[in-house]
């Protein structure tokens, strides 16, 4: 294991109750009616565009980009602004982070904005750790495409010049099943966290973990790295 790739949303911070309310309120206003049960069974893991195009594919409304924009534009700041409220990260991310960040190169793959991970992190100290981020601005295809974890690993290949950093030789923390697939088709070895789907459901990564606060990285090495 020579890098560490992490999911925001759901594995750093406990922020997708606040993206599936304002997600409601936005698509209700346009008659759509997006319950708990569902977004967390159809939508976790996609980014606002994903988000959108499906709502409006479910509910067989017609597709425009101005309508797509739109619509992003208002849950971004609605979403922007519950955050700033009501921040909760999960237990034990921070001493997980900079654990990681003393022993390797770390980075994020995100659905989420730019500016929403930047916030957060700021706001728990924890920004500087990272090497790369790779927000939803930065690819065309969200996952479960592998595109943002490999812009994340180009992007540490880019900062540290030492041997190339190879797909398999990373971990990416994951909290949902298209993050999970995503991962898998970039050639990483994953490790899903429990936080926002049972364990059932996370089957497909490599390893599962009900908390970081219980989850210690050498144990995942020499797990998922035997040698």
């Amino acid at each position: 294991m020579r890098a560490v790739i992490f999911d925001f949303d759901g594995v750093i911070a406990d922020t997708e109750p606040l993206h599936f309310e304002s997600l409601r309120r936005i698509l209700a206003d346009i008659g759509i009616i997006l319950t708990e049960t569902d977004y967390y069974a159809d939508y976790l893991g996609f980014d606002d565009r994903g988000c959108i195009l499906e709502a409006l594919r479910i509910n067989t409304r017609p597709i425009s980009s101005s309508l797509v924009e739109e619509l992003m534009a208002k849950k971004a700041a609605a979403y922007l602004a519950s955050i700033k409220d009501h921040l909760v990260i999960f237990p034990g991310v921070r001493e997980f982070v900079e654990d990681a960040a003393a022993t390797y190169p770390i980075a994020i793959a995100s659905g989420a904005l730019r500016a929403e991970i930047e916030l957060v992190l700021e706001q728990i100290g924890i920004r500087k750790a990272f090497g790369h981020i790779t927000s939803a601005e930065d690819v065309a295809c969200g996952k479960p495409n592998p595109e943002p974890f490999l812009q994340a690993l180009a992007g540490l290949n880019r900062r540290y010049t030492a041997a190339p950093i190879l797909p398999d030789s990373c971990l990416a923390i994951e909290d949902s099943r298209p993050g999970i697939r995503a991962a898998r088709s970039a050639g990483m070895k994953v490790l899903a966290v429990a936080n926002t789907h049972i364990a059932q459901d996370l089957h497909e990564a490599d390893a599962i973990s009900y908390s970081l606060n219980e989850t210690h990285l050498k144990d995942l090495r020499t797990r998922l790295w035997p040698t």
